[in-house]
């Protein structure tokens, strides 16, 4: 029923005034939030959805969950409301107790003392927050709590209003008909007593009951209350909708699931739906001096802020310290009303997949993809891998090409890498990648299983009496783009292993195998049919490999905005050649890192052997150990506008709500993406201000390479060169101006000729604008 008052609009938003009153001390002190209240006693009546939301309109005569359903993907968008705390998610608190109590103890723990955007408020907070839990802080770091308290709990009723308003509006539950925050009547099957279930939205003459979350599930301890209204006699013919904006998480579906299978059907149609209306939460906020931003992809001075800051900025470093703060955040939030935590992302799958066109002056947009985690616990890690890509971004872009080698040779120990690439993580993670090639690749040899057992049946067969030394490679696939006006998309990046015969100076524990010429080449022969294929797809789908390949999308990104300063300066041309990598060093455990620490691995490997395992040579048995790694080509491929929209319609506008907040791609359901803008801010979209940034000016000179021509020859990796994915003693020498993807254990051949080779995927840079220019 219809309980029509004077002014039920402003009595809805009295009620809901001291409900946000309530949530903001709640916040103060990191409890959880309160959740929805059942009146003990009879409740004030709902208000038309309409009338409480400022809307007009007509109502909708379809809606869309008759049956469980998921809004369209090309209809997936965002919505904002207001957080200012958010503006604070950069303030800190020392290390140190004595003085991190100093700061505590001067401001209290009376937060109203202190007006919003002050530090010594969110102090105050936490001081409360500490005496009220015996000095503990559950979350186990004042980042962690000024996350998953401070913040985010003054975040959620003002999120769940504007989710609500935002599924009335775009539903059409307008009318008289449609009634929100609504008492329903029930039986209490226990005790007999009279109560009230609060559903969002409630239409009694199409009988049907509402209940909106704004996140991906339900609040449990409204699951029996449902099911008691579910039972009650008196809503026999009435049909209970959840509506989700998120897809819905196991628990969730499973809750619905046993709903729609307990209660049947009214009139051939299930009692029980589901709806996922997904939509990307958004808070707009002012940014201010304690505002967090990163460096991803800055340069001048300039910072960055976005979907990315706070999901990466929240994420802890190792699995114990992530599993902990999901921990915390389950405990004061036992209705899930979180919406998004770094705990529903799989860092190790972080990849560049978006870099927006580079304008001088101007921000740039970028995304990153990754995974959804298979368990809540699992989003640790991310700060290391973003800054990971981040840093390789500029070290391609810093230094020449004929720096991007490393080599892995028993016979060269002064022959690794170029010094300046060795003091970066890009090529401490290019010369790893090689080692650890080497060792998947003797493992694969293993005559008593799999793969290696295959390869010796074959050489059985073929009469051969023992295998030689063969030197492997990586070299990229042709990466899949779409590069155009506004920017590239990475679409896929694939990696290939090549492998040809070779041969060293330094002994190995396999001895000496004298074979022919035509030997030699049946049996590469067979191992490029029977072993490669394998150690291709670790080095394309391994997590031990997973770095190379966050370097590699960085390699596109880098080489596209390259081209783009060749058009035109840009920003970055203060970096483009300058070799100078002394912002972005080996970092973290790795700090202390050097070439010469792989080498020397790679070296006992070789010489004493990774693995035991019989192999045959001249009949006796011997330890088989074999390896080798180069890297050299960067071949891309831009999909035309017709293909891109086929196959990826959804992508652009994916992409651009990434960039303002952590979203699902509508691209692909196992993906998320994150991204940013650096030029610190966000579009205002929803109230979002405050000052941008400015960039220290770069120099409007020419630029410092110049663009080079396409070579008349390749090189040939299966040069003269005897060493296993090893580089002859002269350094290769480059152009300087072209850019191309970095080389692991190349040959004098392919080192020597890099710069060529690289040159061309510039060229092929220019065929993209050209194209993309051109309207395809």
């Amino acid at each position: 029923m219809i309980h029509p008052t004077p002014h039920p609009r402003a009595r809805i938003w009295a009620r809901l005034a001291v409900a946000l009153s309530c949530a903001a001390t709640v916040t103060f002190t990191g409890l959880p939030g309160l959740p929805t209240a059942e009146a003990a006693g009879k409740p004030k009546p709902g208000v038309p959805c309409e009338q409480l939301y400022g809307l007009s309109g007509s109502p909708s005569t379809s809606l869309p969950w008759n049956t469980d359903a998921t809004r369209p993907p090309a209809q997936w968008d965002d919505y904002t409301y207001a957080n200012q705390r958010n503006a604070m998610d950069g303030v800190t608190l020392p290390d140190d107790p004595a003085k991190a109590q100093k700061i505590l103890d001067e401001a209290g723990n009376d937060p109203k003392k202190w007006p919003e955007g002050d530090p010594k408020k969110v102090y105050a907070s936490y001081k409360r927050y500490l005496d009220g839990h015996n000095g503990t802080n559950e979350y186990g770091s004042f980042k962690g709590w000024l996350d998953d308290a401070y913040i985010d709990m003054a975040a959620r009723r003002p999120r769940g209003n504007a989710f609500e308003k935002k599924v009335v509006k775009d539903l059409g539950l307008l009318g008289p008909d449609w009634i929100c925050q609504e008492p329903v009547e029930y039986t209490d099957p226990k005790t007999g007593e009279k109560r009230y279930r609060i559903y969002d939205a409630v239409n009694h003459r199409t009988k049907e009951l509402v209940e909106i979350k704004s996140g991906p599930n339900h609040a449990g301890e409204q699951g029996p209350k449902d099911r008691a209204v579910l039972s009650d006699p008196k809503y026999k013919d009435y049909r209970l909708r959840g509506v989700f904006g998120q897809p819905q998480n196991e628990e969730t579906r499973t809750f619905y699931k046993n709903l729609a299978r307990d209660y049947g059907d009214v009139g051939g149609r299930p009692r029980v739906t589901t709806y996922e209306h997904v939509s990307t939460p958004r808070a707009t906020f002012k940014p201010g001096d304690y505002t967090a931003r990163s460096t991803e992809f800055s340069v001048g001075g300039a910072t960055s802020r976005g979907g990315s800051t706070g999901i990466v900025g929240g994420s802890r470093p190792t699995p114990a310290d992530m599993a902990r703060q999901m921990e915390a955040i389950r405990r004061n939030d036992p209705n899930g009303m979180r919406v998004r935590t770094p705990g529903g992302v799989d860092f190790s799958t972080l990849q560049l997949s978006y870099f927006g066109k580079p304008v001088k002056g101007k921000g740039v947009t970028y995304s990153f993809s990754a995974d959804r985690a298979a368990n809540e616990d699992a989003g640790w890690g991310g700060q290391e891998k973003s800054r990971l890509i981040s840093d390789a971004f500029f070290t391609w872009l810093a230094l020449t090409p004929e720096k991007f080698w490393v080599n892995l040779n028993p016979d060269q120990p002064d022959k690794i890498m170029d010094a300046t690439f060795g003091k970066t993580d890009a090529g401490r993670v290019l010369l790893q990648a090689d080692l650890q090639m080497k060792h998947d690749y003797a493992k694969d040899l293993d005559p008593r299983q799999g793969t290696g057992k295959q390869l010796s049946d074959a050489m059985r067969a073929a009469g051969l009496p023992c295998g030689s030394v063969v030197r492997n490679w990586i070299v990229p696939r042709p990466a899949k783009v779409r590069a155009d006006e506004g920017g590239i998309y990475i679409l896929d990046a694939p990696l290939k292993v090549n492998s040809e015969v070779s041969s060293v100076k330094t002994p190995s524990p396999n001895g000496e195998c004298d074979l022919t010429k035509a030997q030699r080449e049946t049996y590469q022969t067979l191992v490029r049919q029977i072993v490669i294929p394998d150690v291709e797809k670790k080095v394309n789908s391994a997590p031990a490999y997973a770095d190379l390949r966050r370097v590699y999308s960085a390699r596109v990104a880098a080489e596209y905005v390259r081209l783009q300063d060749r058009q035109q300066a840009t920003d970055y041309r203060p970096v483009i050649d300058s070799d100078n990598v002394a912002k972005w060093p080996l970092r973290g455990k790795n700090a202390s890192w050097t070439p010469r620490q792989t080498w020397g691995e790679y070296v006992k490997s070789f010489t004493k052997g990774d693995y035991s395992y019989p192999c045959g040579n001249g009949g006796e048995q011997k330890t088989c150990v074999l390896g080798g790694v180069d890297f050299s080509k960067a071949p891309r491929r831009n999909i035309s506008k017709a293909e891109f929209r086929t196959e990826h319609r959804d992508l652009p506008k994916s992409t651009d709500t990434s960039v303002k907040a952590m979203t699902d791609s509508a691209d692909d359901s196992r993906l998320l993406l994150l991204g940013g803008d650096t030029d610190g801010t966000l579009p205002s979209g929803g109230g979002e201000g405050g000052q941008s940034p400015t960039p220290t000016p770069s120099h409007t000179g020419g630029p410092t390479g110049q663009p080079s021509t396409p070579a008349t020859h390749t090189p040939s990796p299966g040069g003269s060169s005897p060493a296993p994915g090893g580089n002859e003693p002269t350094a290769p020498s480059g152009t300087g101006g072209g850019g191309g993807l970095a080389s692991t254990g190349a040959q004098v051949l392919a080192v020597a000729g890099l710069a060529v080779v690289l040159l061309l995927a510039g060229a092929a840079l220019v065929w993209w604008r050209r194209r993309s220019s051109g309207g395809n």
